[in-house]
């Protein structure tokens, strides 16, 4: 058998990191040959040593001394993009915020499947995406444990068979947290996420409900749905990643402890399923699975987004990202983002975007948005 040739975009992170370990799992079947980063080249050189990587890039540089002979380094703002135009069979799209739209758009021409673990690109410039993936006959398919999730349940029927897609979440360390409760969370309480062990941001965006509003908007997009076909319940034991209703009444779901080499390995051996190295479910073992509804602002304002599209669901993201830098930086409370991210949307005047131009001017105007607001509310 031929082995696939992969290239991992964002190798360092919880996900790149991940995918590195099934890929040496099934290297009978992979051969990786590019891996990048955004400033973690210490890392990245051990990667590149550990697997003889023949390409690595690295936007902020490093030391071709600390790659194996032969390896060719990238640099500079555009080094992942350069990465993503070599040739491969598999692109692992691990890079994190609306970034990753660029390499991807770059990535979609030169490979055979997509595995996106980003949301952000999706949500921001689907219409974009989904031109390149039919141009190129690419496929996509989602590393997110719930995408991925509602990707291996819709198998079971018709894409007019559908009902509902049901995405679930743990709610984070402030379920049934008041608002009161809220006004005094520092850093260190939205970082003890009770399942998964994840970046900083992403962690924060599951203590807001951001990421699964996010999560919301890129459904619809992957799967072609309105949101008016997509549903949220919260589930703290994590055990069921989502589910898919269809019209007979139906319910598909999909079970497995939370351990993201699943659906990682799944998107790249798709549609075959080989031995994993997670440790199985017993159903027995389950005391509880309880769900509940979830309702938050992160929530409304992304389905509002979705519905008056014309950019918002960028200014969803844009405006979000940046709130999210400023409370990292202790300049803004855990509630304003919320605030942040409504009066964005509330200021900024719908107009359809089609083109990465287009898409970047909305986003830089949703950040500078933030940024003032920000200041005034201080």
């Amino acid at each position: 058998m031929k082995k696939q040739s992969v290239i991992v975009l964002g190798s360092t992170g919880s996900i790149g990191r991940q995918t590195l370990e099934v890929l040496k799992l099934h290297s009978d079947r992979f051969r990786l040959i590019g891996i990048s980063a955004h400033r973690d080249f210490e890392t990245l050189a051990r990667q590149a040593k550990a697997f003889s990587v023949p390409y690595v890039a690295c936007t902020l540089g490093g030391d071709q001394e600390q790659l194996p002979t032969g390896t060719t380094l990238f640099c500079g703002a555009n080094a992942c993009e350069r990465l993503a135009e070599i040739p491969s069979d598999v692109v692992v799209l691990a890079v994190l915020g609306i970034a990753a739209l660029k390499p991807l758009l770059k990535a979609i021409p030169n490979t055979k499947r997509i595995a996106i673990a980003n949301k952000e690109s999706l949500v921001c410039g689907g219409a974009l995406v989904d031109a390149a993936l039919k141009e190129h006959h690419t496929e996509l398919l989602p590393i997110d444990s719930e995408q991925s999730a509602i990707f291996q349940c819709l198998q079971n029927g018709r894409k007019e068979e559908v009902s509902r897609l049901i995405l679930t979440c743990s709610g984070g360390p402030f379920f049934r947290k008041t608002e009161e409760e809220l006004k005094t969370v520092t850093m260190e309480d939205v970082l003890c996420h009770p399942t998964w062990r994840m970046g900083r941001k992403i962690t924060l965006d599951s203590a807001t409900l951001f990421n699964k509003g996010l999560e919301v908007i890129e459904a619809a997009r992957l799967f072609h749905l309105s949101g008016e076909q997509i549903s949220v319940l919260i589930h703290p034991q994590s055990i069921v990643h989502s589910m898919v209703e269809y019209r007979d009444g139906t319910v598909s779901a999909n079970l497995s402890l939370p351990d993201m080499r699943l659906p990682i390995q799944y998107a790249l051996t798709y549609p075959e399923r080989l031995e994993s190295p997670c440790t199985p479910l017993r159903l027995e073992q389950c005391k509880d699975l309880s769900f509940h509804e979830a309702s938050s602002k992160a929530l409304e304002l992304a389905y509002a987004a979705l519905r008056a599209e014309g950019g918002c669901p960028i200014v969803y993201n844009g405006a979000n990202e940046q709130a999210a830098e400023l409370f990292f930086q202790n300049k803004i409370a855990f509630l304003d983002i919320y605030r942040c991210v409504e009066a964005a949307l509330s200021a900024y005047r719908p107009s359809e975007v089609g083109t990465y131009a287009g898409i970047e001017a909305v986003d830089s105007w949703a950040r500078t948005f933030v940024t003032a607001y920000a200041a005034q509310i201080q």
